[in-house]
């Protein structure tokens, strides 16, 4: 039995968005000249697969002048452009996580509740477990007795250390219970959860301030990471959500979860492109395995295949 890779897995988990998408271009694909109802069927295609409409127009806009500059006569020849273009806009930011040269790595996780925040965390805290690293977990979600009870259930399953107090705690209280806990057990990372209440944003941002403070007083160069998690089966609200989160936290990268269940994983491409965020990580599944590092390479290769653009 063939144990499929991350491109494979990516591959399947993208099968919703890629249908959606390959079917609409499939119809350009028809249309041997380019004319207006090419574009507006590529518009259509990118629009079906939640690029978003500011994403689109760009992409469109410079797929026309390309298409000038190359003099470009079939629609077919479009779509390798097309291609291009999209990998242009994910290779932009540093997708690569920051880990400290010396000494402990914290990394703060942001999101709201239901994204896969406290999954998340167990996912990476189990990849730097296989890396030999040791791993602590702070429970700096005080507010939801759930939120604790689930973030233990993912230390245990990870083989991660979890630092917590009693609901209503101070979070910040609890982050600095964690680092001094990592110190003493010399741990490598130190993942802190949060609080995902946007519904009262001056609060929570207040809260997240209370815990930078605590972070940078003990570690001057920490929070090395702070993750921003997202639901891929929300699409373009995704993309508000992160611009709330980008006012009130210092947000350096996203985690785009349940990429394996929509067909709006084109929202990718939005978010690098309207957020200027790097997307770092990717679930495409369940398991505790199931967490990569984000590649523009193999995430444009999953969307485009099957969008024939071989043919010239």
């Amino acid at each position: 039995m063939r144990v499929m890779g991350f491109f494979d897995r990516l591959k399947e988990g993208l099968a919703k968005t890629r249908t959606v998408f390959t079917e609409r271009v499939g119809g350009v694909l028809s249309r041997r000249k380019i004319d207006d109802s090419v574009y507006e069927e590529l518009e259509d295609a990118l629009l079906s697969a939640d690029v978003g409409v500011g994403t689109t127009q760009y992409l469109l806009d410079r797929l026309a002048r390309e298409a000038r500059r190359q003099k470009l006569a079939t629609a077919d020849q479009l779509i390798p452009v097309l291609q291009s273009l999209v990998n242009e806009i994910l290779d932009q930011g540093e997708t690569e996580l920051h880990l400290a040269s010396q000494g402990l790595t914290v990394i703060l996780v942001v999101g709201v509740n239901g994204a896969g925040k406290t999954t998340t965390i167990g996912k990476l805290a189990h990849r730097f477990r296989q890396e030999g690293k040791r791993v602590i977990l702070a429970a700096g979600d005080t507010f939801r007795a759930a939120a604790i009870e689930q973030l233990c259930v993912w230390g245990e399953r990870s083989g991660a250390h979890v630092v917590k107090q009693n609901t209503g705690s101070d979070p910040a209280a609890v982050i600095f219970d964690a680092i001094q806990a990592a110190r003493a057990r010399k741990a490598d990372v130190l993942i802190c959860d949060t609080a995902g209440r946007l519904q009262n944003k001056t609060h929570l941002m207040a809260e997240l301030e209370k815990m930078y403070r605590v972070i940078v007083r003990e570690i001057p160069e920490a929070p090395h990471e702070t993750l921003l998690v997202l639901d891929a089966t929300t699409g373009q609200n995704a993309i508000v959500q992160a611009k709330l989160f980008k006012e009130i936290a210092h947000v350096t990268g996203i985690v785009l979860t349940k990429l394996d269940g929509t067909a709006k994983g084109g929202v990718v491409i939005a978010i690098f492109q309207e957020l200027g965020l790097p997307v770092k990580w990717v679930t495409v599944g369940e398991h505790l395995g199931d967490l990569e590092p984000f590649s523009a390479s193999a995430f444009s290769a999953a969307l485009f295949d099957g969008a024939d653009v071989s043919r010239s």
